[in-house]
């Protein structure tokens, strides 16, 4: 089992008509549970810990309605690593409102003397934006 929560802080660096783009900072906190079972035995480790990643936010305005984002968090690091990673096509449906979809990679784990888990996710993703 694995669940985190992030809270992210990202500076927009280029904001032009056609052009977006951020670096940020996102504070992760996972809850990780890794676990054996047979017929005779079993074992389990759990870690809840705080993880520094960086945050990335780009989108090309191809034009007034659609554009190409690419979003996500990553860093590598000796101890492991993490990357959930967002390519999308968007769709400005009217001012306050687009959709987009494209697809997601989430990749990540743990790489030291007590444990080596890594675990990797494609899919597709569909998302909904609203803002005022």
């Amino acid at each position: 089992m694995f669940n985190s929560y992030r809270l992210t802080y990202r500076y927009t660096i280029i904001d032009r008509s056609k052009l977006e783009f951020g670096l940020g900072f996102t504070a992760k906190i996972r809850d990780a549970v890794i676990s054996l079972e047979s017929s005779d035995m079993s074992s389990v480790k759990t870690n809840v810990g705080f993880v520094p990643i960086l945050n990335f936010r780009l989108l090309w305005k191809v034009d007034d309605k659609f554009g190409l984002l690419l979003d996500g968090d990553a860093l590598a690091a000796p101890q492991g690593r993490a990357e959930d990673v967002l390519v999308a096509a968007s769709y400005r449906i009217s001012e306050n409102l687009g959709i987009r979809a494209g697809y997601r990679l989430l990749e990540g784990g743990a790489d030291n003397d007590e444990v080596y888990n890594f675990a990797l996710f494609h899919y597709a993703s569909v998302g909904l934006s609203l803002s005022f």
